[in-house]
């Protein structure tokens, strides 16, 4: 908790000095772009302002010099300060990144409160970014200020779906089936994926649809494969085809009922099952949290027994691996977090935990039955006493069954504001299994994570 004191005009004195030290960070030319409306690329920390092909990510100039407030604000004078009028010089260049020291000192004393101050911000080797003059009017009583009511920002970026799809641009594309793409957001996001280098889409479905939505697009899909098969199941039934052929290794959801395309994919005779149950994963990037997300199963175990959550948890570690989590932490939810026989979805919890400490579920640590609160937030684990190494870290949350599923992943894309990917796994490739609601980048994580999968499993 931050408590401010002042220095009022009677005690102030010439010479007098204060300084204070800030971190420009990405998220700082974020925020001064919402408050300002500045949208300068050259202050975008992902943009290319110059045509030079790298981001400048040059700080604001008005930004380093707001700087020089904090410290008339909050330290000399500090609190009950009011600004009459400020000079700037700008005689540097800040960078995200770059630790920044803003000072002042007061050069004089005038009537009605009046004080001068000196003012500039450097670099920590003293070289100056901006200088100037500021006239303020000094508070006239000592006064002190606690800064616990201050809203704290989050803001939206999706950093960890950046970081996905640069590990998986480098990697060869993957041949894809895209099984319907005949609209707009659809066929979107296979081009998008193909722009990015990370799948080759061939196009499966009816060639006129195909055509009309890459023309409403403005694309030119005159380098793709399109397989004119205008039935919805025929076109279903041939993109799981062309995995067994060998000339597509994983299958997009393109405009059809997600029903239609499961119905082939988890066929016993002609299907892509390989033993193991089918789970649909979430892979969600949510604004605030430190690391990747995993909810399953949200879209195809409509009540799972314990035999398929062994297989729906055993999904999502291997799915882990693939994004780069060596040991992932495994929550197993349920509406408690102490076993009660009367909810069985603790019991099965409680089994699940044991049957990965035998080894059964390998790969992650697995922990339930765990609610959501204190699987996620450690606080919350600390405050209920739970002893635990996945409590208030979870990384990969498996719901009860399907209904919490679904609800918890759309609560967190559409109230916490996060992206979510979804792929379906235990099949012989990934499945990318998109939702109509999905935006761009939310497609596009889910083109990386099947590339990432199919590059560690060799496919």
């Amino acid at each position: 908790m931050a408590v401010f004191a002042n220095t009022p005009f009677d005690k102030l004195e010439i010479g007098m000095q204060a300084e204070s030290p800030r971190l420009c960070i990405a998220d700082d030319l974020y925020v001064f772009a919402h408050a300002s409306g500045n949208l300068n690329p050259m202050h975008l920390p992902k943009e290319d302002g110059d045509g030079d092909g790298k981001p400048e990510a040059i700080a604001p100039s008005i930004w380093i010099a707001s700087l020089i407030s904090a410290v008339l604000g909050n330290q000399l004078p500090g609190p009950g300060t009011l600004y009459k009028s400020q000079t700037l010089n700008f005689v540097g260049r800040a960078h995200a990144g770059d630790e920044l020291i803003a000072k002042v000192k007061l050069v004089e004393k005038g009537d009605d409160r009046q004080a001068t101050f000196d003012t500039w911000v450097e670099h920590k080797n003293g070289t100056r970014v901006v200088e100037g003059q500021a006239k303020v009017v000094a508070p006239a009583t000592s006064q002190s200020f606690t800064a616990d009511d201050v809203p704290g920002l989050t803001v939206q970026r999706h950093m960890h779906f950046d970081r996905l799809i640069e590990l998986a641009e480098p990697l060869p594309p993957i041949l894809t089936a895209v099984v319907c793409p005949e609209g707009k957001s659809s066929l979107g996001g296979a081009l998008l994926g193909y722009e990015h280098t990370l799948i080759t889409p061939i196009l499966i479905g009816d060639q006129a649809k195909i055509e009309a939505a890459a023309q409403a697009l403005g694309a030119n899909i005159s380098g793709l494969q399109i397989e004119h098969v205008p039935d919805h199941d025929a076109a279903a039934a041939r993109g799981v085809a062309l995995v067994h052929e060998g000339r597509a290794k994983a299958v997009m959801k393109g405009h059809l009922h997600t029903d239609k395309l499961l119905k082939h994919i988890v066929k016993s005779d002609g299907g892509l099952r390989m033993g193991r149950r089918l789970s649909h994963i979430f892979v969600m990037d949510v604004p605030g949290l430190d690391h990747l997300l995993l909810v399953t199963d949200a879209a195809i175990n409509i009540y799972p027994d314990l035999k398929t959550k062994v297989d729906i948890v055993q999904n999502a570690i291997d799915l882990a691996h693939s994004l780069g989590m060596d040991e992932p932490k495994v929550g197993i939810l349920s509406a408690v977090e102490v076993v009660n026989p009367a909810i069985q979805s603790t019991l099965d919890a409680a089994i699940l935990s044991k049957m990965a400490d035998r080894g059964q579920i390998k790969g992650g640590l697995v922990d339930g039955p765990l609610a959501m609160d204190n699987a996620i937030d450690l606080d919350a684990a600390m405050t209920k006493g739970i002893k635990s190494l996945v409590a208030g870290r979870a990384e990969i949350l498996i719901a009860p069954n399907m209904e919490t599923g679904n609800m918890l992943a759309k609560q967190l894309t559409f109230i916490a504001h996060a992206e979510a990917g979804g792929v379906v796994m235990g099949a012989r490739c990934p499945v990318i299994l998109n939702s109509r609601a999905d935006d761009d980048k939310a497609r596009l994580a889910s083109c990386a994570v099947a590339a990432l999968h199919a590059a560690r499993i060799g496919i």
